[in-house]
């Protein structure tokens, strides 16, 4: 059980961001980010938004380094995916 932190390259709003997920639960997601003080606007479906300015922090607090396919593997094998078309349905 791990939250997985994937490298930041996805540019807007003036900086660079990535993802933070649980690969266990979305409540122990909620809980990490909490203590990490992420807002909570930065949740979107089954993750995380932060920018990359706060990385090395987010890995000091416990989140575990992993490739982008990596997160997304790990992200589906613990049935917390939310595909974009589902996004999109979501009220």
């Amino acid at each position: 059980m791990a939250v997985l932190i994937d490298e930041a390259i996805w540019p807007n709003h003036g900086t660079v961001w990535g993802h933070l997920v649980s690969d266990v639960s979305l409540e122990e997601l909620h809980a990490f980010a909490r203590r990490a003080g992420i807002p909570e606007r930065g949740f979107d479906h089954d993750h995380y938004d932060y920018p990359v300015e706060r990385r090395e922090q987010l890995i000091a607090l416990g989140a575990e380094p992993v490739s982008g396919r990596e997160l997304l593997r790990r992200l589906q094998g613990a049935g917390l995916r939310v595909r974009q078309r589902d996004k999109r349905r979501a009220p």
